[in-house]
């Protein structure tokens, strides 16, 4: 029986979901761990959790994801009181003063962010704003900063206390590094077993948003992901990678068949939950690319 640890934040593509499905690609051991696009954590924490492995590294390119990482970590006292203080005051306000508040609130992150380096406060504000947020969307504009409205919410559980203490004990022993997946070269070897979560290929052009980080993930950089998963795959590392089935919207898009032709491609069912329209979410097939068969 597994244990379910759910992630800290409610993050776009984020594997809660499908993780009956991605279960059955674990391998029956993990002594070694690493994802390079870590998201929400949904694999990561359901592995920390369920196979205890001893060595971890997780990477992401959003710095103020990875700092509310390392926060949570090593930090978690101190964040659990400034959101139990931002919580209570929330809730004590009528709907025009939770306004002035969240904006006030969302420039304070955003001057934050132009400050690089770790902080508490800017992990706190990063989680205040994803649980007080427009379906708790992560988006930045073209200067890096957050741009996401208020949402309506009654009561937000802006402070999980219980929830963000389980997950620092999980993180303690894991190594968090910011930047391009790249970076989990090195460490990933043949002990290894690799999560892969990049930025999905948009099934259309109006499916795609501004993104997560101020970066562009194209068919360029999924050619060229698909050549480390090939590279790292030569070290006899274990590896399941994830993405978007072209052929949702498309019959004829061979895009991920092709690049992906040596791995074992299976198509999966998933409920796209995070869309500004409703008519955007329901259910659509997307890929569980692996280089090994269980």
């Amino acid at each position: 029986m597994f244990k379910t640890v759910k992630p800290f934040v409610k993050w776009a593509g984020g594997k809660s979901q499908l993780l009956d499905v991605i279960r059955t690609k674990y391998p029956n051991k993990i002594d070694k761990y690493c994802e390079p696009f870590v998201g929400g954590g949904a694999v990561l924490f359901d592995v920390l959790a369920n196979y205890h492995p001893k060595e971890i590294m997780i990477n992401d390119i959003n710095p103020e994801l990875t700092n509310t990482y390392i926060q949570i970590r090593d930090n978690v006292k101190s964040l659990i009181k400034i959101l139990h203080e931002m919580q209570s005051l929330f809730w004590d306000m009528d709907n025009e003063q939770r306004k002035e508040y969240f904006y006030t609130q969302r420039n304070k992150y955003n001057d934050l962010i132009n400050n690089p380096g770790e902080s508490e406060t800017k992990a706190a504000l990063f989680i205040f704003l994803n649980k007080t947020c427009f379906n708790g969307l992560y988006r930045v504009n073209g200067k890096g900063h957050y741009n996401v409205p208020m949402g309506s919410y009654k009561k937000p559980l802006i402070c999980d206390e219980e929830k963000l203490k389980t997950i620092s004990e999980l993180l303690k022993n894991v190594n968090i590094e910011c930047g391009d997946y790249s970076k989990c070269a090195d460490f990933i070897d043949a002990d290894t077993f690799v999560y892969i979560d990049p930025p999905y290929r948009p099934l259309s052009e109006t499916s795609s948003f501004t993104s997560y980080a101020k970066t562009e993930f194209g068919d360029e950089q999924q050619i060229q992901l698909a050549h480390f998963i090939e590279h790292i795959s030569e070290k006899g590392a274990k590896v399941v990678a994830s993405n978007s089935d072209p052929k949702n919207t498309d019959i004829n898009d061979n895009f991920f068949d092709d690049i992906y032709k040596k791995f074992n491609i299976d198509r999966v069912n998933a409920t796209r939950m995070i869309n500004s329209n409703s008519k955007g979410r329901g259910l659509i097939s997307e890929l569980l690319i692996s280089n090994y068969g269980n």
